[in-house]
């Protein structure tokens, strides 16, 4: 953790922001030797494929395929039951 004061902050706001957004430490902000803030970095960014690569192999081939199925069945089904409006 790394204290600074609000004057330097606001000095070097472009440099910490930077600081937050490469490592993980966090940031005591002080004013007259008293802590007023402290920044934290923000949640790391994830793309769509790290994000459901855990789901990968969690359900077998077969039961895949039958999900597939059922949702594609459940699709027809709602797609004939939605009647348009302005026919």
């Amino acid at each position: 953790m790394t204290t600074m004061t609000a004057t330097e902050l606001a000095r070097n706001l472009s440099a910490v922001l930077d600081r937050l957004e490469h490592s993980s430490e966090e940031i005591v902000v002080v004013r007259h030797r008293h802590p007023v803030a402290r920044l934290i970095p923000g949640a790391p960014r994830m793309s769509a494929m790290e994000a459901f690569a855990d789901l990968y192999g969690a359900i077998s081939a077969d039961e895949g395929a039958a999900w597939s199925r059922d949702c594609a069945a459940a699709d027809r089904t709602l797609t004939q039951e939605v009647a348009d409006p302005w026919a």
